[in-house]
């Protein structure tokens, strides 16, 4: 396998080319992107930089790839990283600077010449700027243990972007158009697969053996987004927020003692656990209410796309056991309903079902009840088992024969907490088989092995959370301290209020950095035609109604630095911008649909407007029908109140989508 290199020069000659020169080794192969083609060339050993050309002020630790917007193609190039730690002899970074370089010269990327083209590319630097990207650049860190090492003789000659797990590359699409060349194999030291997920590595030392404990989360691209704008599968069979963890332990064959600087340890174990969004068509529509609508669509594919998905696990992990911790009762009762109606119907083999009532056996914040749960799962969890390499065996000791996929509604918090006890327990076991614990003995009895695993649990849920919902996870005081707080409770509603101001206001332009970076949708080179992405095409009157709320409180507050002469005084004149205020505010409730922050470049509008079978539990913030009737929201109804048109601003026309750009995913 070709290294990929890990420090590069950047030169620029004029408006002709970028030439990325090897740091390390001396005389290494150039590559050359000519600015006014495209065209990407890989240069003879030894080729001298281009006269006159001047030397980027910043040095490039790899090519992150190419993507193309309205105006120019554009290279985007990692400077700066920083380094998380040294992981079986190899470093692992996270990506922490990006620069973005246009290939047309007469596009700065600073100031972009068209507002749209401005617009996608801070699109692209915020999804880099708040993502969190992890890479080596000599191992795969997209790939669990067990099908490194299966895979080990096939792949010991094949790059690294070749090896990666396709579902966790997530600059795939980026490094496109390095992958699709016809010297793709030739440029392999220039490409660098990213993996948006967690990576953290605690040593601790039991009974004189030294332990590594790591957990690693991988997030798949395949229908990637946020909390509210990406739920439930898609008809290829892809859920979103997928993530696969892997909880691996090292140790040592004999003390070290706390010096010890070994990183091939004799032996290596993993335990890995899968998370996806309930796998049936279904959606929440913000609509300012703190609870969304519920909208579950009951499609003719329904059982077909769950049945891809699933069957997808059991080849790749094989027997299958799911967990749904969505509620049996009130507002999630209709998911858990039809997630266990169509996996009835899918009847697939190598697949359990099992339920657990979360907050009605762990209320009363009694959350050892989830130990009720693993009881029920044990006989499941020691036959699926767990990988356990010996470096003195030539096969490993046990292969991990299933796998165990957990879901709640998010597929956060609930979820968060369940996978960290079957971690635990699954530890204890390990430790146990390899003689590190006596029996008797647990986890919890070593303070500093314990802490350090539930810290290792509580800040993984944190970052899984950030990039699905925009906070960090609810309940992890449990994680972290093995008990619920009311301080955890507080902390709990200060992020869920912050959950729902990120989500209605400040996540649409998040899911279109999603979708753009990842390929989802891909601009056509025409801005002029896609100004929509820009315009607020909302009537007047919608557009006005929160100036009115903030004129309304600011008269409000002035009025409290107004002399009076008596308590009185000034009594009407609160009244009136109270009222004023109360009036504007049920009237954004009222239409709430139109105050939310959508995504633009693929609308939501199949699920907002959808009119098939299946349930909804309430059609909030659409407005009034005598107001739709006046066009107050852009919207034509039918007599009898049934929908015919469509908001503009979450609706995109055939021709719009051929202008704008396209929707396939073309990776």
């Amino acid at each position: 396998m070709k290294p990929i290199y890990q420090r590069l020069n950047l030169f620029i000659a004029g408006h002709d080319v970028y030439t990325f020169a090897p740091v390390e080794p001396l005389g290494a192969q150039s590559l050359t992107i000519h600015r006014s083609t495209g065209d990407i060339v890989l240069n003879p050993p030894n080729t001298p930089i281009p006269p006159g050309a001047t030397r980027y002020e910043k040095t490039v630790y790899g090519i992150v790839g190419m993507i193309s917007l309205a105006l120019s193609e554009y290279v985007i190039v990692l400077t700066g990283r920083e380094h998380r730690a040294r992981f079986m002899g190899h470093d692992v970074y996270r990506a922490a600077e990006f620069d973005v370089l246009p290939l047309n010269p007469n596009v700065f990327a600073q100031s972009a010449p068209h507002p749209v083209e401005g617009h996608l590319l801070a699109l692209v630097r915020s999804h880099l700027s708040a993502g969190h990207f992890l890479f080596s650049y000599e191992w795969d860190l997209s790939t669990r243990l067990q099908a490194q090492w299966s895979d080990r003789n096939s792949n010991r000659e094949m790059p690294l972007w070749e090896q990666a797990d396709d579902r966790f590359f997530w600059n795939k699409f980026l490094q496109s158009r390095l992958i699709d060349t016809d010297i793709a194999q030739d440029l392999s030291p220039y490409i660098l697969p990213l993996v948006y997920g967690t990576f953290d590595i605690r040593t601790s030392y039991v009974h004189g053996h030294r332990v590594q404990l790591c957990l690693i989360s991988r997030r798949s691209r395949y229908r990637a987004g946020t909390r509210y704008f990406r739920r439930g599968i898609d008809h290829d069979g892809h859920v979103a927020n997928f993530n696969e963890t892997e909880q691996i332990l090292l140790v040592e064959e004999q003390a070290a003692g706390r010096i010890s600087k070994v990183e091939n340890f004799s032996h290596q174990l993993s335990f890995v656990q899968i998370r996806g969004s309930v796998p049936v068509f279904w959606a929440e529509i913000n609509t300012l209410r703190y609870k969304p609508d519920l909208q579950i669509m009951d499609l003719e594919d329904t059982v077909d796309a769950l049945r891809r998905h699933l069957e997808e696990q059991v080849s790749i992990y094989g027997e299958e056991s799911l967990i749904n911790l969505v509620n049996q009762k009130g507002y999630e009762r209709p998911v858990k309903e039809a997630y266990e109606r169509t996996v009835n119907q899918a009847e697939i083999a190598d697949v359990k079902y099992q339920y657990f009532d979360f907050h009605n056996e762990c209320k009363n914040m009694r959350w050892d009840r989830i130990n009720v749960l693993i009881e029920t799962m044990q006989d499941d969890l020691l036959k699926q088992g767990y990988f356990y390499l010996d470096m003195s065996h030539p096969d490993p000791v046990k292969t991990q024969q299933g796998i165990v996929r957990t879901n709640c509604m998010d597929n956060l918090d609930r979820t968060n907490v369940v996978q960290a006890a079957l971690g635990k327990w699954t530890l204890n076991h390990q430790l146990k088989a390899l003689g590190v614990l006596a029996e008797g003995e647990e986890l919890d009895d070593f303070h500093s092995l314990s802490r350090d695993f539930r810290e290792l649990w509580a800040d993984h849920a944190d970052l899984i959370s950030k990039a699905y919902a925009g906070s960090g996870a609810l309940k992890t005081d449990f994680t972290r301290t093995n008990k619920r707080t009311k301080m955890g409770l507080l902390e709990d509603g200060y992020k869920s209020v912050m959950r729902y101001v990120r989500n209605n206001h400040f996540d649409g332009s998040r899911q279109d950095g999603f979708d753009l970076v990842t390929g989802a949708w891909t601009p056509q080179k025409n801005p002029i035609t896609a100004v929509s992405l820009l315009a607020d095409t909302r009537p007047l009157v919608i557009r006005s109604v929160p100036y009115v709320v903030s004129f309304s409180l600011f008269m409000i507050c002035a009025g409290l630095t107004l002399p009076r002469a008596s308590n009185y005084s000034l009594l009407y004149y609160f009244m009136l911008w109270s009222v004023v205020a109360v009036l504007a505010i049920t009237f954004m409730m009222i239409y709430g649909i139109e105050y939310v922050s959508w995504p633009r470049l693929i609308p939501l509008t199949d699920a907002v407007y959808y009119e098939g079978p299946g349930f909804r539990s309430a059609n909030h913030g659409k407005g009034l029908k005598f107001a739709h009737q006046f066009g107050w929201s852009g919207q034509v109804f039918l007599e009898n109140g049934a929908m015919m048109g469509r908001k503009r601003t979450l609706t995109v026309t055939k021709m719009e989508e051929i202008e704008m750009g396209n929707k396939q995913r073309v990776d």
